[in-house]
């Protein structure tokens, strides 16, 4: 009888495990297609990107009610573009939009950015670098990935992401890891997916056009431009170095290119 019913519960507990696995593939695999925007939409933003002018920093800058010291000056996030969304919004980042553009190009409020970046580096430096890795696919963050490699010792990923690395102890190239970060849901998804089956937390570099389901720490920007990816890159190495008392010299411009 006993046997009868330690059987009955083992059966419960593997059909509660599979039912729970169903909904995490369905829920991953249920990403609408808006999220991956054309690469013609791509170029524009990266175009808009490079085009910010002083007049722009002016007025982005008088248009945001800063109450506090950003990590960086707040001049700096504008002149990488780093607020500059596209022209979906998701209902996942609507709450971090705070108008649109008159070419459309929606527009990142900066201080939210700033107060989620605090928020993803109080995560990020309870790791060990060795516990850590950074999945960057899009060609135009991988200078800036390979740099934040360099400086704070976590292992990067730019140009491939084998499926399964981390959670199939066949593959060759396994390895354990306790904290993924990505530049794109939509791009570095394989990485998103195997650690969503994982159930480990994840930190992500999230556009408008973003949805945001198994992210545990999101830092909204334009995750479209090197210039924007590379100065959120710059601070979350820079704040992970102070942290974890390394030395660091690099400069924004090392991630980032010269900003005018």
């Amino acid at each position: 009888m006993v046997a009868e019913k330690t059987k009955s519960l083992t059966e419960e507990l593997k059909e509660k495990l599979k039912e729970e696995s169903t909904e995490l593939e369905e829920t991953i695999e249920s990403k609408p297609d808006s999220e991956n925007i054309t690469n013609e939409e791509t170029e524009q933003i990266e175009e808009a990107s490079e085009k910010i002018s002083k007049k722009d920093v002016e007025k982005e800058k008088k248009s945001m009610s800063q109450t506090e010291e950003t990590l960086i000056p707040l001049e700096d996030y504008i002149k990488c573009a780093v607020h500059l969304g596209t022209k979906v919004i998701s209902p996942h980042m609507r709450k971090f939009v705070y108008k649109r553009r008159a070419d459309g190009l929606a527009v990142i409020n900066t201080i939210l950015i700033d107060k989620n970046l605090r928020d993803a580096i109080d995560f990020l430096i309870k790791y060990d670098p060795e516990k850590i890795y950074l999945c960057c696919k899009r060609e135009a963050g991988w200078n800036a990935a390979e740099l934040f490699s360099e400086t704070t010792g976590i292992r990067v990923f730019t140009k491939k992401y084998s499926p399964g690395i981390t959670t199939n102890l066949e593959l060759e190239d396994f390895f354990e890891s306790d904290l993924t970060m990505i530049c794109d849901p939509w791009i570095d998804k394989n990485a998103l997916n195997d650690t969503a089956k994982l159930k480990k937390p994840i930190i992500s570099l999230c556009d408008t056009n973003n949805y945001t389901t198994n992210i545990t720490k999101i830092i909204p920007c334009n995750n479209k431009s090197g210039k924007s990816i590379g100065c959120i890159l710059f601070i979350l190495a820079r704040e992970y170095c102070k942290a974890k008392g390394k030395t660091f010299t690099a400069k924004i411009e090392d991630f980032t290119g010269p900003l005018e």
